[in-house]
């Protein structure tokens, strides 16, 4: 049955929350109620709470984007059926959905920025069923740490086929221990890479990396970027590996210190993927792009159809969801959000409504 209303956590304006309740929305042609088992918290939103970074729908409404839950109303075939909410929703229509571009879409909608007041820090949302992507046979896997599927695990995935990642590949992530990072790296080496090499200045999460798909780890903490080439060039010859052609790096930290190293790595026939999202300006001589015929490309969210290949490849094994998650209640997205705020997460943490 499906309810009257949604209680959700509201941003009021930016740096204020408050738990209210907003009328369930009419049903279109399509929409299903999707009950929420669990809503990532993202960095995205941070931005929005704490930096004023502006939504689409003005405040108030309800943040979060990564979701996770069950389909209670709405399109009959959907009832009962566990669902992944991706976090970018394209038109469908417009030339760059036709062309297979549809996760940059000009008009898409995002829960908890674009889809009116509605998102992921509520009870329930409403979604197009057509965009889902259908959970089966998840085995142990808790269906609230799927949630993270909807960005932190997809997004490194898009970043991937942007790439063109294929099997014995060589990888550098730079920023391999964050929220996303630790994803890239996991999706890297589960896509068949040959060898990755995570780069990141927190040395206890980028030491877990070498039982997640690093096979040699670099702090670049106090050292120049000479001092990584080094460490780089000597993995590389340990490992009989070019350390002058051929790699694919992504930069995942948006930050300026981690742009220059990725950049000052980018070498003959290199690619470099920007995942990371930061607003410092970056210096670097276009014309090596052309001396190395190399690439420097960004990628943004990742489009629905691509979504069932991702949750393939947390549901088997090869990216794992469980050391890097952890579930609070709902009601803790204040002290959540204080905590992700100053850095002191250890986990990407999901919650679960508790209204």
């Amino acid at each position: 049955m499906i309810p009257e209303f949604i209680d959700t956590w509201q941003m009021t304006e930016p740096g204020k929350l408050q738990k209210t309740r907003v009328p369930m929305p009419e049903l279109g042609p399509g929409d299903v109620v999707v009950k929420i088992a669990g809503c990532g918290v993202c960095h995205t939103d941070l931005s929005y709470y704490y930096m004023g970074v502006p939504t689409v729908q003005k405040p108030p409404l309800s943040l979060g984007h990564e979701i996770s839950g069950t389909v209670i109303g709405g399109e009959a075939s959907m009832i009962g059926k566990e669902v992944i909410v991706p976090a970018v929703i394209p038109c469908g229509e417009c030339e760059l959905c036709k062309t297979g571009r549809g996760n940059r879409c000009l008009s898409q909608k995002m829960p908890g920025n674009s889809m009116g007041i509605y998102g992921g820090y509520s009870s329930h949302i409403v979604a197009q069923s057509k965009y889902l992507c259908v959970v089966e046979n998840r085995g142990s896997t808790p269906l609230e740490h799927l949630a993270v599927v909807a960005d932190a695990v997809t997004t490194p995935y898009q970043a991937a086929v942007r790439a063109d990642l294929k099997k014995d590949d060589l990888v550098i992530v730079v920023g391999a221990a964050g929220g996303v990072g630790s994803f890239m790296v996991q999706t890297a080496k589960g896509m068949g890479a040959k060898a990755v090499i995570g780069i990141d200045i927190n040395e206890e999460k980028l030491t877990m990396m070498k039982d997640f798909g690093a096979d040699f780890i670099i702090n670049p903490k106090d050292k120049s970027a000479k001092d990584v080439k080094e460490l780089f060039k000597g993995f590389c010859k340990e490992r009989g590996l070019p350390s002058n052609y051929g790699w694919k790096i992504f930069e995942v930290t948006g930050s300026k210190p981690g742009q220059e190293l990725a950049l000052s790595l980018l070498s003959f026939t290199g690619k470099l993927v920007i995942v990371g999202y930061g607003t410092a300006e970056t210096n670097y001589m276009l014309s090596k792009l052309m001396a190395f015929d190399a690439e420097i490309i960004g990628t943004w969210g990742c489009p629905p159809d691509r979504y069932a290949a991702v949750r393939d490849m947390c549901l088997d094994g090869r990216i794992k969801l469980g050391p890097f998650v952890e579930t609070r209640p709902m009601s803790q997205i204040e002290q959540v959000f204080d905590e992700a705020h100053h850095g002191k997460l250890k986990r990407r943490v999901i919650l679960t409504p508790d209204f």
